[in-house]
């Protein structure tokens, strides 16, 4: 007799999809991955896809809403790890940093992308960015002793260090350069 046994390690069919729609829109964009792109990816069929997501703006927020948990995760961990290496707060985080725009995989943030790419149709992903970017001051907050104005501008120097690496400047030169700003920025706010 031939039994078929669930795994209790399966992946669902929204799990795949979401994942599917993580890699393809983070790789190639929003608007340029189609939701045909994402079934055949993610191997399930247009019947399951809309059960779970009826509309594509529903994957949008659903990815984002992933991408945010994962990504928070991953630079959290690795300033925890950076920071066992090097007791400067700015030298772990550009470790941390350096270590994501080295990645083969690195598209810049995802957030600044989708909001560059959606938010005239789907307004929510600007408000999921701000939390985004709000999440991560609270992660650095944790860490620096800062007021609120220095944050926000730890944070500023941070998504314009993030495009600068995107738009494919060297990696070296990017730290360095957010170094400068963020050990002015921390010096002023000590002062």
């Amino acid at each position: 007799m031939n039994r078929e046994y669930s795994s209790p390690h399966a992946v669902s069919a929204k799990e795949k999809i979401l994942t599917s729609a993580h890699t393809l829109f983070y790789l190639h964009g929003i608007r340029a991955t189609g939701i045909d792109k994402i079934i055949e990816h993610a191997g399930v069929t247009k019947v399951t896809f809309y059960r779970h997501f009826p509309s594509k703006n529903l994957l949008i927020l659903a990815y984002l809403d992933y991408r945010h948990i994962l990504w928070m995760d991953w630079f959290s961990n690795a300033l925890k790890q950076n920071e066992v290496t090097t007791p400067d707060p700015v030298e772990a985080l550009l470790s941390t940093l350096c270590l994501w725009w080295t990645d083969p995989e690195f598209r810049g943030c995802a957030f600044l992308n989708a909001t560059a790419e959606m938010s005239e149709v789907l307004p929510e992903v600007e408000q999921l960015t701000r939390d985004h970017k709000a999440a991560v001051a609270a992660e650095l907050a944790s860490r620096w002793s800062l007021d609120d104005s220095a944050l926000a501008a730890v944070v500023m120097a941070l998504d314009g260090a993030i495009m600068h690496a995107q738009m494919g400047n060297p990696v070296d030169r990017v730290a360095g350069q957010l170094r400068q700003m963020l050990t002015a920025l921390l010096a002023s706010a000590s002062s």
